[in-house]
């Protein structure tokens, strides 16, 4: 079951980190994944003080990662001069607020400390079932928004001429990144989601030049690394997440210093 949730989470990753890469939105993405702390602090506040029991942490990450992505893309279209400000107010507005709640909550969180380093050892067959839900969700969207993602990834203003709904496109996508994100909390956590993210992509991204092959290497190499990373974690009783994570980052850095040939 673990492996499945790892393959299941790489298939949003591999697709989104894509668009992510190539348009530069690695930082939003990084704010959008740590402001979920708020919300899953929050929610396992509620839970916990007034037994709200079908209340759960990947909620409150769910809702506050959605919240993040259209409040950052609203600042990002109107206020470009103050962008990266705003991003990183956002970023550590939502994890003091996860902090401020979780020591509010009363017991031991260890339930919070897997959604925030990993563990997907505590996958069940619900978890499944959702990670499988959201990859069709994020696949269905993109097949029919794909080249008008293609727009306003690469030129904007090219895209405006053309009568594409920018604004509206641009805040759909992050929408897509802000449930890629919860979908790899359960994976490697949301300190380590960026890690799943963007590296798989910006290898891809050193293979090919075209976004839909791009695409399904990215998604190949997400799965490449959840079966290298689980192995080596296995045998060196290592943290699973931070295994996963660590694995994608030292064959980053190998591809940058044994370049492949593009194609």
């Amino acid at each position: 079951m673990a492996l499945a949730a790892g393959l299941f989470a790489s298939i949003a990753a591999g697709v989104i980190g894509t668009y992510v890469v190539v348009k530069r939105i690695v930082f939003i993405a990084g704010s959008i994944a740590h402001s979920v702390l708020g919300g899953m602090g929050l929610f396992l506040f509620l839970k916990r003080s007034y037994g709200i029991e079908w209340l759960i942490p990947i909620q409150g990450a769910f809702l506050f990662a959605i919240g993040s992505a259209l409040l950052i893309g609203w600042i990002r279209l109107h206020y470009k001069e103050r962008e990266d400000t705003v991003i990183a107010a956002i970023w550590s507005t939502g994890m003091a607020i996860g902090v401020v709640f979780v020591s509010l909550t009363p017991g031991y969180n260890v339930e919070l400390m897997n959604f925030l380093f990993g563990n997907i050892l505590w996958v069940s067959s619900s978890d499944l079932w959702m990670l499988l839900g959201l990859d069709v969700l994020v696949l269905v969207l993109v097949a029919i928004f794909h080249r008008r993602f293609l727009a306003i990834c690469f030129d904007e203003e090219q895209a405006l001429l053309q009568g594409v709904p920018v604004k509206s496109l641009y805040l759909l996508l992050l929408s897509l990144v802000a449930i890629s994100v919860v979908v790899l909390i359960q994976i490697v956590g949301a300190i380590l989601v960026i890690s799943m993210l963007a590296i798989p992509a910006a290898i891809a991204g050193s293979i090919t030049h075209r976004l839909s092959t791009m695409m399904w290497i990215a998604v190949l190499l997400g799965w490449i690394f959840t079966l290298l990373g689980t192995t080596i974690a296995y045998q060196l009783n290592w943290p699973l997440g931070a295994t996963i994570a660590l694995t994608a980052a030292l064959v980053y850095l190998l591809s940058r210093l044994f370049p492949m040939r593009s194609f």
